[in-house]
């Protein structure tokens, strides 16, 4: 975690209160600023609001090591690979274990970042569409966080070891002294805000290297994973999710589509009827105007037959 919830939430104020200012400017480029400062905020509001749902989580110790039990016999019921197995496998090797810690510890925010400023600046008009499905994305999680369950390093009696503390690369210490939320593992938003990135970039990008971010889910599931930070469930709970967020987006634009085409539809016509103060082709008071005067002309050249042909 880069910034503590309420950090984050001043920040994302003072940026609101500038953005607000500098779009109501005439410059082009302050508007801009006023357009990407006012993003900024709602990201960092929403991160903060994710941050503080995770740390009442925190405090809800009673029940999150029987739910992580619960999920861990799920897992064998459900014939799922063993997370011991592979959290053992990369401790076998130091480098490998070390450059997950990392992984986990350091990309995971800054390429939300990285995409969202690429989005803003290269694809605008997809930009509110992404973002309204990043956000829906991770106020779902955070209604889910709010059942604590407690990650795979936190039971060695399962045969689980806290790789991160082992290296002393752990952005959690323990038990109660990180300061990152220690008990809202299930979903993994790791996992969730890296498939989206991977979806969002294959969806809107045209260039054939756009592939290349499929890694980084990759690597985010094997970081997440092989340090025992989460349990495969918490990665499959955040793909549900996305799958949801994408159909209430959708459904959400769709619904503003229809409302403003109804908006429409609703003004004023000129062609309605009991609009006439006169006869027909004439305007108030019986005057004809112009309009009248040509569809009278096209009539009856209709009616003549070859002239109106």
């Amino acid at each position: 975690m880069l910034l503590p919830w309420d950090t984050a939430a001043w920040i994302a104020v003072a940026l609101a209160v500038v953005g607000v200012a500098a779009g109501r400017l005439r410059h082009r480029a302050a508007m801009v600023f006023g357009a990407f400062a006012r993003e900024t905020a709602l990201i960092l509001a929403l991160y903060a609001l994710w941050q503080r749902g995770g740390d009442v989580a925190v405090t809800k110790v009673a029940g999150a090591f029987d739910h992580a039990r619960w999920v861990w016999r799920t897992e064998r019921w459900w014939h799922l690979p063993s997370e011991v197995s592979l959290e053992r496998l990369a401790l076998r090797h130091p480098l490998v274990i070390q450059f997950l810690n990392g992984y986990y510890a350091i990309v995971h925010v800054p390429a939300l970042i990285i995409f969202l400023i690429w989005l803003f600046v290269r694809h605008r008009d997809t930009y509110a569409r992404w973002r309204n499905t990043g956000a829906v994305l991770t106020l779902l999680c955070l209604l889910l966080q709010s059942v604590p369950v407690a990650p795979p390093r936190m039971l060695p009696e399962l045969g689980f070891t806290d790789a991160a503390l082992l290296y002393g690369q752990s952005v959690y210490g323990r038990m109660g002294s990180g300061i990152a939320p220690q008990l809202a593992a299930m979903p993994s938003v790791h996992v969730g805000w890296s498939v989206f990135i991977a979806l969002a970039v294959v969806a809107t990008s045209t260039s054939r290297w756009r592939w290349v971010v499929i890694l980084h889910p990759v690597l985010t599931v094997l970081a997440v994973v092989g340090t025992a930070n989460h349990w495969w469930l918490d990665g499959l709970a955040a793909g549900g999710l996305l799958l949801v967020a994408l159909v209430v987006e959708r459904a959400v634009r769709a619904a503003g589509g229809r409302l403003r085409r109804g908006r429409v539809g609703d003004g004023p016509r000129a062609d309605r009827p009991g609009r006439r103060d006169g006869p027909a082709g004439t305007g108030r008071g019986g005057r004809s105007d112009g309009a009248g005067r040509g569809a009278t002309t096209v009539t009856v050249g209709v009616g003549r037959g070859p002239a109106g042909s």
